[in-house]
């Protein structure tokens, strides 16, 4: 009878949590171990106390002036600002993403360029017709239309002069230190990162 009464007490220690010196002992937790601990000097407990108390207030605030600091987004901006009595007429580019006016591309202009335009397949048929819209579809049917077609001398310089975009019609209103400027003030160049039929025109 006394060997069970003390198994069933080896038992009930084994199932009891270990003490919280035993846990502050074993933690990692800077400052924990000296708080809980077996030592009965209550001055020396308090002080470390504290330090953790302090420490760990410390880091809370730190760490919610940092999310409070990320959450506002702040940025730098630097300007430099110079003065100068007389300043040239600025370089100002017009650069039209499309490279070409459909409304101007004629028959030829497809029998010769249609598949460097993607508009026509090297069967100088019409590609990708679910993508085009109908009002166009309808006119490049009839531009695509090769029947008893006989082509003329293509000029990939001549089609780009006459199918692309005049600044004329894209200058709409020009104003520069009080004079009016016009669509002579710009010149057509070339533009190295576009496309063969692309090109800007700069003022100058």
């Amino acid at each position: 009878m006394t060997m069970d009464l003390k198994e069933e007490a080896d038992q009930m220690d084994l199932n009891q949590p270990p003490p919280i010196e035993v846990f502050a002992g074993a933690s990692t937790l800077h400052g924990i171990s000296h708080i809980f601990s077996y030592e009965r000097v209550f001055f020396k407990r308090c002080l470390w106390v504290a330090f953790f108390l302090g420490s760990l207030t410390f880091l809370v605030c730190v760490c919610i002036d940092r999310v409070q600091f990320y959450f506002e987004y702040p940025h730098v901006t630097k300007l430099d600002e110079i003065t100068t009595p007389m300043m040239n007429f600025p370089t100002v580019t017009f650069c039209n993403l499309n490279s070409f006016r459909f409304s101007q591309v004629t028959r030829n202009d497809l029998y010769h360029a249609g598949e460097l335009l993607a508009l026509l397949n090297r069967r100088y048929e019409i590609r990708d017709t679910h993508l085009v819209e109908e009002s166009v579809l309808e006119t490049l049917k009839v531009k695509a239309d090769f029947h008893n077609f006989k082509p003329r001398p293509f000029n990939m310089r001549e089609f780009y002069d006459r199918t692309g975009h005049s600044v004329r019609d894209m200058l709409l209103s020009c104003r520069y230190r009080g004079s009016e400027c016009s669509p002579e003030d710009f010149r057509v160049v070339s533009h190295p990162a576009a496309l063969p039929l692309a090109a800007a025109w700069r003022a100058v």
